[in-house]
């Protein structure tokens, strides 16, 4: 990474920076009433941020997704959901929607998806995840764009 001067987009436009962090804590408290409790909702978080490739936003939900009570082996088996047996059918089906709104421009979400995640998810659950998976592609954009740093933790053995 070089040194070179990136516009940071939260202190440059503050008032929108304000608004998406009032709009992402709206869509929490949706989420929250929808049923997504927030292990799921973490899972969700850090696996479309790994896809977009946003080092600040992993960490950020990592550290939050600890807090809710994901483990090393959980956060570790989020790349590889598919072939990992940890997962609760819920779960898997929120990491599939992740993938499909990181990757929306490819095929928006097919009907196979939309049919197979809404077997799973209530329609209320659909909504409240789909509006948390919005709400992180914009973070992960802010992010990317002004290339926050992810620095080394003080207290790694």
């Amino acid at each position: 990474m070089t040194d070179e001067h990136r516009v940071h987009l939260s202190r440059a436009a503050r008032p929108a920076y304000d608004a998406l962090d009032a709009f992402a804590t709206t869509v929490g408290t949706l989420a929250a009433g929808a049923g997504i409790d927030d292990r799921m909702k973490e899972i969700a978080l850090i696996h479309a941020s790994q896809l977009n490739g946003c080092a600040y936003c992993v960490r950020v939900h990592t550290d939050r997704g600890v807090r809710a009570g994901l483990t090393v082996d959980d956060v570790g088996q989020i790349a590889v959901w598919r072939d990992s047996g940890i997962f609760t059918e819920r779960e898997r089906a929120a990491l599939e929607l992740a993938e499909h709104y990181v990757f929306i421009h490819d095929d928006g979400i097919p009907d196979e998806v939309y049919d197979r995640v809404g077997g799973i998810l209530s329609e209320q659950e659909y909504v409240a995840l789909s509006w948390l998976l919005v709400s992180i592609n914009a973070f992960n954009r802010i992010t990317i764009a002004g290339k926050y740093p992810v620095p080394p933790r003080r207290d790694r053995a």
